[in-house]
């Protein structure tokens, strides 16, 4: 198993640009259930997306590049992106409130 893709990996992604109101968690919601990724996304008080999400790297490179689409009505103008290490801290992916930090 190649560890870059195979070993288990947490991403955390802010996104930035037109993803409040439309749809955006929704969407990111979906994809990460359907790669069988846990973890959470809310949105930011400065209008930003941020989603944490641990998985499979290759699972995790997938949902990367779905954040960087977004759904029809959003237009993503860019993806900060940080690799942290697994931790294993939950078992479905779901929305939080705006403005959450932590874990």
């Amino acid at each position: 198993m190649n560890a870059r893709s195979g070993e288990p990996a947490r991403l955390e992604a802010n996104v930035r640009g037109r993803v409040q109101g439309v749809g955006y968690r929704y969407f990111v919601i979906a994809r990460a259930m359907r790669l069988g990724l846990t973890g959470w996304v809310a949105n930011e008080q400065d209008g930003s997306v941020r989603v944490v999400a641990e998985g499979p790297r290759a699972d995790l490179d997938a949902l990367l590049e779905e954040l960087r689409e977004g759904p029809p009505s959003a237009l993503v103008e860019y993806v900060i992106d940080d690799w942290l290490p697994f931790t294993g801290r939950w078992s479905e992916f779901g929305i939080r409130s705006g403005g959450h930090r932590g874990d």
